[in-house]
């Protein structure tokens, strides 16, 4: 079983490693100012939003596409909680 300081550094890799620059950007940017502030329901929200490929992430965050609701809060949050936006 995966420990809690186990699965923040692994998401915090996947979060820098993601294969575009843009992406790598908003998500490190995101999970540096507010991963340990994330709660179990946060973290399985993020976890599963780095899942999505980032050429279908950037035109959600950018607006050029709409978000699926199961993507929409966490979305929003990052929108709203990084520096980028």
């Amino acid at each position: 079983m995966e420990t809690h300081e186990h699965r923040l550094k692994r998401l915090k890799i996947r979060a820098w490693r993601r294969g575009t620059k843009e992406m790598d950007l908003i998500l490190g940017t995101f999970v540096d100012q507010r991963l340990t502030e994330l709660n179990a329901t946060d973290l399985d929200a993020l976890e599963a939003l780095m899942a999505e490929n980032d050429t279908d992430l950037y035109p959600w965050f950018t607006g050029l596409a709409e978000t699926p609701p199961e993507h929409s809060r966490i979305l929003a949050r990052i929108k709203n909680e990084t520096s980028l936006f």
